[in-house]
């Protein structure tokens, strides 16, 4: 499976963005460290993203795809340069595996230069091509990635689209290597291209370069590929055929399974292919799929850093690092300070030579001094050096056959015995610290046996485990569930919350539900905003916790009924009726159009009350209940409060939740001790009011 583009591919996507000039660069996201995300919106035709994902591909897509709340550094300077600007074009760097965006903003020109090659990046440049910002920071050995350095390509490859029959047999006949591996190298064709210019000349890829006689074949079956660079279709080759799914899900996992790899070419005959109307379509198909979940998994990964409520990963494997430094410690503590006690066993085996040397050279310094000594030392194959400084000398012992051997360091102020106590003694010290070691290891092994316990305790209990957030979803703010449909119904927590979630939140498609109780949540039932499942799903995740994702496109056109019921029995449960010892209660939905802040006098309302005007429908007998399960979101454990029939539909664990007598914070610490979740999540899904746990479905142990 090939997981960059080639050159082939860039050129072709080239002339895909050139189509698109003039398209307004609205804004720029990063839902993921390795991908970049242009929201373009183009002249006549709906808005569409270019993806660019680090070092692998470059394609337009129309996919619904969740994005961070708070956008990466990177995505915000490009938001800074890039918002609004108009694109002007885009460029190949010759037949190299770069690509050029130019943008036209109001300072001036800027371009986004996307690397295809190695790991890949993104540079921003000015007009002047000087570095405003990489993805990535690194040195060639030949240039340097960096914030304020004029960019510099990398040696530009020898583009064989400008070559003539001549300079194709040269490149041939100055090849050592086979003809599939000379064309993928030095025409810059890959692999899987290479192969296929061979079949369409009609020539073994294992036969040597330097032996082809019929160049022009070769040329010719070249040319025909190049052309095809011009048309507009693309090819996935695919293991086996299959009648693609109309669920786009199903799709994706059909790609996934069958295809090997996309190209703007037709490749050799002996494969099968399935046409696309374009490349990006083609790549879109085939990996769009694992591209549009990037921050989900980014969530997912920061979840694998966890192990227990309070224990990070990062925490446990340093606890195995340092295992692994304590013990390597260990041993070269212990292995030192045996040499250091062989090390004085051979100044004492020695004696007689090492007090011969001690006394040559304080005899030699007493007479004639230390720069006189110390060139005659020179001389004298039993010692390396000297140095006056602190009196020592580097000496060598015989070994077994006389000869010169270890060497050891000696002070002329010392006897032979002292030399000798002074190794013996550090030997004794790195042996003590090897103790102290191995009780530190020992210390270590107990801590890490602690966390392992407490992360299998966890996994056996279901528990899940909860990475620390810097920003929440923007509906945590409110009240929320998910409904029947999937559909996201968000509500009020206070008058601040009310206004904001009818001027921000209520659509013309929206519905506005309300219960008919004086200072109840304004609510707002959207009806393309919601949940649905997540194709990937976060590994971390204990069984019976399933995994949705944020989508601003579900394939409903009209609020279902059961949803509307299931609306307006959470806004009674969110209301003070939960509170005030009821059993049912009423609740009403309005359309958009009905819903004001003046009245007929055209007096204007205070914060957090409106006007609804003309018919309303009306819901009655609503039961005071609810439902709590737990639901992973982009890859983000949370607690799902909502009606008893869609959480028990969508959660295998759950537990009933019914006005009662228990205070709130107490149910609250009781779940969240019992489930992994984060107390303050569970604290803000629980209705207003005291409350009793009933029915228990799993969730707790």
């Amino acid at each position: 499976m090939r997981d960059q583009m080639s050159s082939f591919d860039i050129a072709r996507m080239a002339l895909d963005i050139n189509a698109l000039a003039g398209a307004r660069c609205r804004k720029m996201y990063q839902p993921h460290y390795e991908q970049v995300v242009l929201r373009l919106n183009p002249k006549g035709i709906a808005k569409c993203d270019l993806v660019i994902v680090r070092g692998q591909r470059v394609y337009f897509s129309q996919r619904d795809r969740p994005m961070p709340t708070q956008p990466p550094q990177f995505a915000m300077l490009l938001r800074k340069h890039l918002s609004n600007a108009r694109l002007t074009g885009a460029s190949q760097l010759g037949f190299d595996r770069i690509l050029v965006l130019e943008f036209d903003t109001k300072d001036g020109r800027r371009d986004l230069v996307i690397e295809m090659f190695r790991n890949g990046n993104v540079i921003l440049l000015d007009e002047q091509g000087v570095i405003i910002q990489p993805l990535t920071h690194v040195t060639y050995e030949t240039r340097t990635i960096k914030r304020g350095e004029p960019y510099v390509a990398p040696p530009e490859p020898m583009d064989p689209r400008t070559w003539d029959q001549s300079q194709l047999r040269a490149v041939l006949q100055e090849s050592d290597r086979d003809l599939a591996h000379t064309l993928a190298g030095k025409m810059s064709l890959g692999g899987a291209y290479a192969h296929n210019l061979c079949a369409l000349a009609e020539m073994e890829p294992t036969q040597s370069a330097s032996e082809i006689e019929d160049v022009e074949q070769l040329y010719d079956a070249f040319q025909s590929m190049v052309e095809q660079i011009g048309n507009s279709g693309a090819f996935a080759v695919v293991d086996e055929l299959f009648e693609p799914s109309t669920n786009p899900l199903e799709h994706d996992a059909q790609m996934e399974a069958h295809c090997l790899e996309v190209g703007p070419l037709q490749l050799s005959n002996d494969t099968l292919a399935m046409e696309f109307e374009s490349l990006s379509h083609a790549i879109d198909s085939w990996r769009g799929g694992y591209d549009s979940s990037a921050l989900a998994r980014r969530e997912a990964e920061k979840l694998a850093e966890i192990t227990a409520p309070g224990q990070t990963d990062s925490e446990a494997e340093k606890l195995a690092r340092r295992e692994d430094q304590q013990a390597a410690a260990i041993d070269k503590l212990t292995t030192k300070g045996a040499k250091q006690q062989d090390v004085g066993k051979s100044i004492q085996e020695n004696w007689a030579h090492v007090e011969s040397l001690l006394n040559q050279v304080t005899q030699s310094v007493d007479e004639i001094g230390w720069d006189e000594t110390r060139t005659a030392i020179k001389k004298i194959e039993w010692i390396e050096s000297a140095n006056p400084a602190s009196r020592t000398i580097q000496a060598k012992l015989p070994d077994e056959n006389g000869l010169p051997g270890l060497t050891v360091e000696l002070n002329l102020d010392q006897t032979v015995h002292q030399n000798a106590q002074r190794y013996f003694s550090k030997g004794r010290k790195d042996k003590q610290r090897a103790e102290g070691a191995k009780a530190a290891l020992a210390d270590t092994q107990k801590r890490q046996k602690k966390v392992d316990k407490k992360r299998a305790k966890d996994e056996a209990a279901g528990r899940v485990t909860i990475a620390k957030r810097t920003k929440k979803f923007w509906f945590e703010r409110n009240r929320w569930t998910m409904l029947s449909s999937g559909q996201l119904l968000v509500g009020g927590r206070d008058a601040k919350g009310n206004d904001q979630i009818v001027k921000k939140h209520l659509s013309a498609v929206d519905l506005y539900f309300h219960a008919d109780l004086h200072g109840a949540p304004s609510c707002t039932l959207k009806l393309k905003e919601g949940f649905e499942p997540d194709p990937n799903p976060n590994p971390m995740l204990p069984e019976g916790v399933p995994s949705l994702r944020l989508t601003q496109s579900l394939e409903i056109e009209e609020h279902p009924e059961d949803a509307l019921t299931g609306a307006a029995q959470m806004a009674v449960c969110w209301s003070r009726a939960w509170g005030s010892g009821g059993a049912a209660a009423t609740a009403f939905h309005a359309k958009q159009g009905q819903v004001s802040k003046t009245t007929e006098s055209g007096e204007s309302l205070g914060r957090g009350a409106f006007v609804v005007r003309g018919n309303r429908h009306w819901y009655k007998d609503l039961s005071m209940e609810l439902t709590l399960g737990m639901v992973a979101i982009n890859g983000i454990p949370l607690p799902l409060v909502g009606t008893h029939e869609t959480v028990s539909s969508v959660c295998e664990r759950w537990i009933r939740l019914t006005p009662g007598t228990q205070k709130k914070e107490q149910v609250a610490t009781k779940i969240a001790k019992e489930t992994g979740l984060l107390q303050d999540d569970v604290l803000s899904a629980l209705p207003p009011g005291n409350l009793t746990l009933g029915e228990n479905h799993g969730l707790f142990t």
